[in-house]
């Protein structure tokens, strides 16, 4: 008979590396929220989950359990099958530690496969994030690298992970580049997801001496940044990032492809058309129908976000400040090392 693993075990189990998570919840519960570094094999799709959940709410919890049993024997060979590829210690879970997570470490074990179920679900594992962020300690100093619109901050973060270096990619980790245009093309994060992947990473970064992370606004698209985390950034050391305007406009070229989804770019453009000096952006909305997208992205930048960068970054003393000056975002990256070098040496 398979067993109940507490929250705190299955955490232990987590650090100590051999130990499969598997979310027995539908694909698009999965894609929502899981626990970091689980995989998915769901006792019902998506179709299958709203099926049984409807006859659960109108007819009866008898009859969704008999509905519910009759979807899943038929997808028993391929289910047990997906487990036996599985070498490590096995936790099974779902949203309450319920049905779901409990059929499954039954039928698991009928069949010889051990697993344990989570207690509580992954919805203990939800309330385990909040506290966790209500209340972390994260001692490592931030350096925030700032810039303009297409300063190159989010390939620059990328080079200095690849090089070793402590790196939290906030943007990443939101599935969205902070601006209006921010989530085109990407798969943005809930509050669920972007907690559980943020914590993983702070906890991974604790013990670091310092970390580097994007100047970002607290909120990120539809996510917003832990009062801790918020905090920090705002008292960091602030490299600002400063490139030619015309390398601006080809990072952000490069990074968006407008021409692959011009429909979206013109859509986002209308939310922030208003607040932009009417022949300017009669002459951004032109420059997007005719498909010219640098001068639309410079007009953007010069008339748009530039302005609103200047004036949130007057907030930071000049004790905070460091200001970068280069060609282009290799010379860019490789000042940012030197300037670090510099400053951890003293």
């Amino acid at each position: 008979m398979f067993r109940d693993i507490s929250l705190t075990d299955l955490l232990i189990a987590q650090t100590n590396g051999e130990h499969t998570f598997v979310d027995v919840r539908s694909p698009r519960e999965f894609n929502e929220s899981t626990i970091p570094g689980s995989i998915n094999i769901p006792v019902f799709n998506d179709e299958e989950r709203a099926e049984v959940g409807t006859l659960y709410k109108q007819v009866g919890a008898e009859e969704a359990k008999v509905r519910g049993l009759a979807i899943f024997s038929k997808k028993l060979p391929d289910f047990i099958a997906t487990f036996k590829n599985i070498e490590t210690p096995i936790t099974v879970f779902c949203w309450r530690g319920g049905m779901r997570s409990k059929t499954a470490a039954t039928v698991l074990d009928l069949m010889g496969i051990h697993a344990k179920r989570l207690y509580g679900g992954i919805r203990s594992y939800r309330q385990w994030v909040v506290h966790e962020l209500e209340d972390k300690k994260f001692l490592p100093k931030l350096f925030v690298l700032n810039g303009f619109t297409g300063s190159g901050k989010t390939l620059i973060l990328k080079k200095l992970h690849t090089k070793g270096y402590p790196v939290i990619d906030l943007e990443g980790i939101a599935g969205h580049r902070g601006s209006i245009f921010g989530q085109i093309g990407l798969e943005p994060s809930n509050q669920k997801k972007f907690d559980s992947l943020l914590l993983k990473e702070v906890s991974h970064y604790e013990n670091e001496p310092f970390v580097f992370i994007e100047g970002e606004s607290r909120r990120i698209g539809k996510v917003s940044l832990p009062e801790f985390l918020n905090d920090k950034k705002e008292k960091g050391k602030q490299l600002f990032i400063n490139i030619p305007i015309e390398v601006r406009v080809q990072n952000i070229l490069d990074d968006y492809k407008p021409w692959e989804s011009s429909k979206p770019f013109k859509e986002a453009f209308q939310l922030i058309k208003k607040r932009i000096h009417t022949p300017i952006a009669r002459q951004i909305e032109s420059d997007l129908e005719n498909g010219d997208f640098a001068s639309a992205t410079k007009l953007l930048l010069e008339f748009y976000y530039d302005p609103k960068y200047k004036h949130a970054s007057e907030q930071y003393t000049d004790e905070q400040k460091i200001e970068i000056d280069a060609v282009d975002v290799q010379d860019a990256y490789e000042k940012v090392i030197d300037t670090i070098g510099s400053l951890v040496k003293s």
